[in-house]
């Protein structure tokens, strides 16, 4: 009798996939064990403990930090906790977050994981307050935990509220704004989804402020060559994907510095792409790639911006006061809780009045088409309204948000 043999190939990148999958899921796996265990004990206890507050667990406050790129905006919180000598609990899904650097006495940094091994462990806090960026509470993975009084959101960005993907700060009980002008948005989509209203607070923006400290510290350049910044976004409708070559070539012509930054999200989500441009102009002694952290060094020294919808033309615009040019995305707003809204957007009314618009038949005249951008008094006093809009109690940020965080704390 003849035996039957099959062999099954796999190949080394599926292999390591496999594995990795098998490893995330047996740390999820664990951690949802521990989870169950804690729940048990606090059933068992609940009766001796009777509030949350006397579970041994408890922290009256608490930070979740998804990524390094949002810690300009909560250390000045930190700080504002650290001057205070108030006990702040800091976890982070970063291990090279930079509050690890930091000699805090107050605050306690604690490294919880990525992805679902982090929301594991949130989603069975015992704290007063937890303050994050991270949207979509009580929509995916991320769910409020019982023993949690107050869970706030702050926004990252000095632009409009709803730019989240649906239902991104439905579940939260109070929004941080910059500005007072994105309550009225919240408030309709509340009103439309049948939401309580949350509470909503303006405190400003803490990297914001701290940028603008840092700014003022950078010298300026006595001489140098007119320099224009390309800041795009990152995606199928950002800057360089559309454009590319198409932007740059007649750019990099005219003889002036070009510093192009692109976004973070790039050198993940489209590496081929940057690399095929980079190449191109390895050559070009007039062009800078700036990958550092922070944008503030590029900004600092550029003459004029060229952007799409990302929000760094309103950091730019608030920070170095400076003309700005962009380039209008084919932005599909379905998947946002913008889309639910009955009229135009913040942040793209008010680009139409502080820059001007880059059409694609304008590229190759581009040289002229930035000379004849003057810096006039229309566009100065329109970046001087939006930032009041946009970025209101400046300085104030960081003790504005601790002040509400105690308040939330002592009467929760």
């Amino acid at each position: 009798m003849q035996n039957n043999m099959f062999l099954l190939y796999i190949d080394p990148g599926t292999g390591s996939m496999l594995f990795s999958i098998i490893i995330g899921a047996a740390a999820t796996l664990y951690f949802l064990g521990r989870a169950a265990v804690m729940k048990i004990k606090l059933f068992f206890s609940a009766g001796k403990s009777g509030t949350a507050a006397t579970d041994s667990n408890y922290k009256p406050y608490v930070i979740y930090n998804e990524g390094n790129q949002y810690w300009t905006l909560f250390k000045p919180v930190c700080d504002e906790f650290e001057k205070r000598g108030i006990v702040l609990n800091y976890l982070t899904s970063s291990n090279t977050d930079p509050v690890f650097e930091q000699e805090y006495h107050f605050v306690k940094p604690e490294f919880i994981g990525e992805g679902n091994v982090a929301f594991a462990k949130l989603n069975l806090l015992s704290a007063g307050v937890v303050l994050m960026t991270t949207p979509g509470l009580q929509v995916y993975q991320l769910k409020r935990s019982k023993n949690v009084k107050h869970y706030a959101h702050i926004l990252h960005a000095a632009s409009d509220a709803t730019m989240y993907r649906l239902f991104g700060i439905d579940y939260f009980d109070s929004i941080l704004l910059t500005g007072d002008y994105q309550k009225a948005d919240i408030r309709q989509l509340e009103q439309q989804r049948g939401l309580p209203a949350k509470e909503l607070e303006t405190v400003g923006c803490t990297y914001l402020d701290m940028q603008y400290k840092k700014i003022l510290q950078i010298p300026e350049e006595p001489i140098h060559n007119f320099t224009v910044l390309i800041s795009p976004s990152w995606g199928a409708s950002a800057l360089l994907s559309r454009f590319g070559e198409k932007l740059l070539d007649p750019l990099t012509a005219t003889g002036w510095h070009i510093i192009i930054r692109p976004h973070p999200q790039s050198k993940k989500s489209e590496p081929e792409m940057l690399k095929r441009l980079e190449n191109r102009y390895k050559t070009d002694s007039n062009v800078e790639w700036d990958y550092n952290r922070e944008n503030i060094y590029s900004m600092k020294r550029a003459d004029i911006m060229i952007s799409d919808f990302s929000g760094i033309i309103f950091d730019y615009t608030f920070l170095c006061d400076k003309p700005v040019m962009y380039v209008k995305a084919q932005f599909d707003l379905r998947p946002y809780d913008a889309y639910d809204l009955d009229h135009q957007l913040w942040q793209f009314e008010t680009l139409n009045n502080i820059g001007v618009e880059l059409k694609e038949e304008s590229f190759s005249n581009i040289k002229e088409e930035i000379q004849k951008l003057s810096d006039n008094q229309t566009f100065a006093q329109a970046r001087r309204q939006a930032k009041q809009e946009a970025w209101m109690y400046q300085g104030a940020a960081a003790s504005r948000i601790v002040d509400f965080l105690i308040e939330k704390e002592h009467k929760a």
